[in-house]
Parts: structure tokens; sequence; C-alpha cells
């Protein structure tokens, strides 16, 4: 650990609350410390903010009715989290409008509530609701955002935030990487160090310091220390690097759910040198015996062999998609289904765009999808087969499995029945008509879930359970998702902790007056 005497000196700077990165999570985290009367600042270590909370769809789930709501929250986040720790969020995603609304007078930000349950039948599924920021007078995500291809509402919502934290002034510094916390001689606490423009900084955070630096979904040497399934390509950004988590532990840190990520699959960009994956098509999510999906999904993956091995269709394949694919096998030593294939015909590909690309980085060329994939046949993302036997040697597979896999999934799809996955009936496409399409597919992450465990008040506990002194943690840094992911979860969680690990932050005593 970085040990000072217990009345430090050597800081550079000196605030009340300090505050590591400038997603949803940090930039809430800021302001509700600021709202407490400390003296912010706001670090990100990228040269633009935004993190990957700006990527996302923009959805922030609320829970409706708290006793039922929180029953879904307790199946999702799994046993393995405190009761009292659920409860701050049910609690804080029950009051989730109200404060929304409250940053909207702001920049007159249009708030929409729409209904929408759980991805999951489990009790309380529909007592659940989204909010969103449906629209900001004057703002042009492409002008202010350039960096960002986002989905949906997402840099809507990013700015929202954003605009609350320029109306208080905080002070927000970009291209400033922490990368010590600075502790006294009873482990408290006391600031941190950090690297700007090569220059090293040591910064006082007299109050406490937030870290709200995501998660390691671009580390793949911490991935490979807590994950079997590998490779698993970043989706949207290279700056969530494991930092926050490796600070925490640093200074003794325990830490929950490592293994969970959220994430599917998607395809490799035909530079190798792309450093995203390319997502498959989003495609509506659906609702095991209480909403069906009613579009079609053009393809079928298959493995190295040429089988079929999966329900291509997941309840909430964001998260979920990448999981069958985590399969090791001891005789070959290798993984079967990474890559996959996914696999369409002539009328399959007609369809629809089969990727899209959704990325934060201002170094990176967005790669834009053809409507009909035929420039991702010219650049080699996708390869064109005339014959069954031409589709099995671009698979490296037995042209009789294959064809015996189309032949049992085409007879399946005229039933309307997945006896062998399960995929919903109104989703299955038959796969028939020459030529076909085939593309690899490899696991990918939008997200993570696993970091250091916090208590309710967001502070960060070591393995014994103690809080650490003086350090909290928001946002997907530690989230609560410990078994299966909430649609919009994340995003209403970097709001909730945020706001809890902010104010608690800031209402301690300064050790500089101890």
């Amino acid at each position: 650990m970085n040990k000072t005497p217990a009345i430090p000196g050597g800081f550079d700077e000196t605030y009340d609350v300090v505050v590591v990165g400038f997603g949803l999570a940090g930039g809430i985290a800021a302001i509700s410390a600021h709202d407490q009367g400390a003296r912010v600042l706001l670090l990100e270590k990228m040269p633009d903010p935004g993190g990957i909370s700006i990527c996302a769809g923009g959805g922030v789930r609320t829970v409706t009715d708290l006793p039922r709501g929180r029953l879904y929250l307790r199946e999702a986040a799994g046993p393995d989290v405190p009761d009292a720790v659920l409860d701050a969020l049910a609690e804080g995603m029950a009051g989730l409008e109200d404060y929304l609304r409250e940053l909207a007078t702001v920049d007159g930000a249009r708030i929409e509530r729409r209904e929408r349950g759980g991805n999951y039948p489990f009790p309380g599924h529909d007592a659940l609701g989204i909010l969103e920021v449906a629209e900001i007078p004057g703002f042009d995500a492409a002008r202010e955002y350039p960096h960002v291809r986002g989905r949906l509402l997402g840099p809507n919502l990013f700015k929202l935030v954003h605009d609350n934290v320029r109306a208080r002034d905080i002070e927000v510094r970009l291209g400033c990487a922490a990368e010590r916390l600075v502790t006294d001689a009873e482990g408290a606490v006391i600031g941190l160090s950090a690297r700007a423009a090569g220059r090293p900084l040591r910064i006082a955070a007299r109050r406490g310091v937030v870290l709200a630096s995501g998660g390691f979904e671009a580390a793949p040497e911490m991935q490979r220390k807590y994950w079997q399934i590998r490779p698993v390509l970043p989706a949207a950004t290279r700056g969530n690097t494991g930092d926050g988590i490796r600070m925490a532990q640093a200074v003794g840190a325990d830490l929950w759910h490592m293994w969970h990520f959220h994430g599917s699959y998607g395809f490799r960009h035909c530079d190798p040198d792309y450093p995203f994956a390319i997502r498959v098509k989003r495609l509506p999510d659906w609702t095991p015996r209480i909403r069906e999906p009613e579009v079609p999904m053009s393809w079928i993956m298959l493995d190295q062999s040429g089988r079929r091995f999966m329900n291509e269709y997941h309840p909430y394949l964001q998260d979920t998609g990448h999981r069958p694919l985590d399969q090791f096998d001891p005789v070959t030593q290798g993984f079967p289904k990474i890559p996959a294939f996914l696999v369409v015909d002539e009328e399959g590909r007609k369809l629809y765009p089969l990727g899209q690309a959704v990325l934060n980085d201002r170094d990176v060329q967005p790669y834009a999808w053809s409507a009909d994939n035929l420039r991702e046949v010219e650049n080699g993302i996708l390869r064109k087969a005339d014959s069954i036997e031409e589709l099995a040697g671009l698979l490296g597979a037995d042209p009789a499995v294959l064809a015996a896999s189309l032949e049992r999934w085409n007879r399946q799809c005229e039933r309307g029945l997945d006896d062998d996955h399960g995929r919903p009936p109104a989703s299955m496409t038959p796969v028939r008509s020459a030529p076909f399409y085939v593309g690899k597919l490899w696991p990918l992450v939008n997200n993570t879930q696993g970091g250091p465990v916090h208590d309710a008040r967001q502070r960060i506990l070591d393995s014994f359970g103690e809080p650490i002194a003086r350090l909290y943690a928001a946002g997907e840094l530690g989230s609560i998702w410990g078994f299966l992911y909430l649609g919009a979860g994340n995003l209403a969680e970097c709001f909730v902790s945020g706001r809890i690990a902010g104010a608690h932050a800031a209402c301690l005593p300064s050790w500089q007056d101890s």
C-alpha cells in the first residue's frame, strides 16, 4: 500500500471528495457530493467523458411497486448480495423518477415513463418500469459527442448528467488517470496518486474517494484470472481496464461475482487491429411465458463440427448469449464453440443488417454495417458459399454432418417447434436456399458486473467484511448483479449508487480536522 503518516503532507492538490471515472455513476456521485457541500474533483482518464454508459440504450430501470419489485431484484441479483444492499438499490430505484425530473430542470430534458417488465418471469417481474430522456432542447448528440456511436438514447441520458455537472461548476479533469490510493497509517484512504500528460500528481481527498471507474471489459489479462471462456472481445470502450478494481485490491478490498459479465456474441472486424467486436443485430428482448418475440431471427449458430448447439435467441441475448460458447473440451484442449459460426441463406441475408457497432472512442472509426450485408461479403466478415459442400469447407466440418444439421433445423421450422434448444417459434427462420452466408462469431463483453464488495452505504469492504475507511464504489465497479442482469439495471444502479456514495463520502468529517 502507498502509506503516509497519520497527518500527511506532500499532496499537490486538496479536495473534499475525489471521484474516479466520469460515466453516469461518477457524474452522479460528484453531483451528490457537491450538493452536500463538498468541494469535488471528477477525474476521467480518457480524453472524453461518458465511459461505457453513454453507449447504452439509455433506459433507466425503476421499481413501481417496492415489495414486489424487490422480489424480482433478489432473483436477478442472486443469493450472495446482502439484504441491506438489495434494499438500498430497490428503494433508490423507486425514487428515480422524481430524481430524474429534478435533474431535468437544469436543461429542460423531457423524461418519459413506459411500462416494461423484467426479462424473466420471476415474482415481481411486472413491478418494474423504464425512464428515458426522450429529448433535450437544442441537443445534437453527433455534434456534442462525436466520439460516440451509441444506441438509442444513451447520449441523451449522459447529457442530462453532464449538464448538471456543468451547472454546479464541478471541476472535471479529462485525460487524468488515477493510479493508486493513498492511505494513512491506519489504512484509511486519504487521497490518490494520478497522472496527467505524463506528470504525476498526488491529490488529497479530505473526506473520501469514490471509485466509479467501471469494469474490466478491455483487460484480457484480468479476464483470464476470473473467466474460463476466452477470448472475449470488448464491444464499446478501451477505457475500462480494471483500474479501480486493482486500486481497491491494493488496499485490501474483497471481490464478488467476478465471473458474471453482461455479454453476447459478435463478429471480428476485417481489420485485425480494430479493437472492438461488432455486435450481432439487436432483436427485441422477450420474457418466457409472458411475452414471446414477434420478429424472425434470420440466423442459426453452428459449432466447429457443423452442429447446432444453442437457442440463438435467449430472452435477454445481450446478457447471456455468450454462455453456451463457454465449453472447454479436455480431449481437444480447446473451445469447440469459439469461434462459432452464424449461418443464413439468401432470404435471411435480405432481412436486415446482421451487425451493429457501438463504441465510445475518438481514435476509432466506427464501422457502418451495410443494409444488405453485401459489403461484409466483400470485406470478408461474411463469406459466401454456393453449396452445402462449400459451406462445410468454410466451417471445416463434415458435409454430411452439416447437411443433417440444416435438414433437421428446416424440419423444425416447418413444425414451428425447436425440439433441441427451445428457440421461440416466431423467431424460427429456415436456412435452405443457396447461396449461404457464414460469419465467425466470438464471445463479446458489453460490461462486467464483478468488483469490490460494498455495503448499503457503498463503502468498499475488506476480506473480513469491514469497511475500508473513506473508500466508496459506484456503478459498474462491483455491481450487485451476481446471477442474471436486469435490462437497464446497470444505469439505474449508476444513479442510485452514485447518489449514495457521493452523499456519504461528502458527509464524513475531514481527516485534516481529526
